[in-house]
């Protein structure tokens, strides 16, 4: 089955009984979750309790042991990352792995790869949602600060035009102007174009304040949901939901 042939009513991504891990290591012990369409849901959990493995493991970088995932209700469980991506998941990885040594111009062309509009048309739309970024066009992407370079792996991620987001830990070393900034343009983003978000985060303001609701993972499994304003107090988190 085609995954970019959406099957009507079903949620954008669907995830059942998801196991992964590295080696005879185990990670993920089952976690199962759905984001709908347009979506922005946030999953909050100390270091090491399986949040970027669930990304990686999403984006086919590593293959599930059970478990299945759909997108738009077509199974992608043995899809690789070129076939995920070509269907419509956006990855910005922890570390945002932009090519330092390229110019942003460079950056954002090599999002342009899956693009479905002409490249030039592309790179114009992205730096009206990023104009920051206009004034650093021939300055290689190593030589920004973390906040411009993670505004950069956002614009080169969206450049494919994405149905869905994956955002690993993307307020990690960034100041907090630039956090905001980030907040604005993906809630802009969201608001626009239906962008569908799945994030791992520690940050409670920024979760908070993107996300339409909240999950709690523990030790590789999903272990409550929450709505964003419990999620944006560090007590209510602590005494409720026991992330101390």
């Amino acid at each position: 089955m085609n995954p970019t042939h959406p099957i009507p009513g079903a949620p954008l991504l669907a995830v059942e009984g998801l196991h992964a891990g590295y080696g005879r290591i185990p990670i993920l012990g089952g976690i199962s979750l759905t984001v709908a369409a347009g979506e922005a849901v946030g999953i909050l959990g100390h270091n090491g309790m399986g949040k970027t493995t669930l990304l990686r493991t999403l984006m086919g970088y590593l293959p599930a042991t059970a478990g299945r995932v759909r997108l738009a209700g077509r199974d992608i469980t043995a899809a690789s990352p070129t076939a995920r991506a070509r269907a419509g998941i956006g990855y910005v990885p922890q570390g945002r792995e932009i090519f330092p040594a390229l110019s942003v111009r460079e950056n954002l062309r090599m999002g342009c790869l899956l693009a479905r509009t002409p490249e030039e048309a592309t790179i114009a739309g992205i730096l009206e949602v990023f104009p920051r970024l206009n004034a650093y066009l021939d300055r290689p992407g190593g030589a920004l600060s973390g906040g411009e370079q993670q505004l950069l792996a956002l614009a080169r991620c969206l450049c494919s035009d994405p149905r869905i987001v994956l955002l690993d830990e993307p307020t990690e070393g960034i100041q907090p102007s630039i956090i905001e900034e980030i907040v604005e343009t993906l809630r802009g983003i969201s608001r626009a174009r239906g962008l569908t978000i799945l994030l791992v985060e520690q940050n409670l303001s920024f979760i908070s304040g993107l996300s339409d609701r909240v999950l709690i993972l523990q030790k590789g499994t999903i272990t409550r949901e929450v709505p964003p304003e419990v999620a944006r107090d560090r007590t209510l988190i602590d005494e409720f939901v026991g992330m101390a």
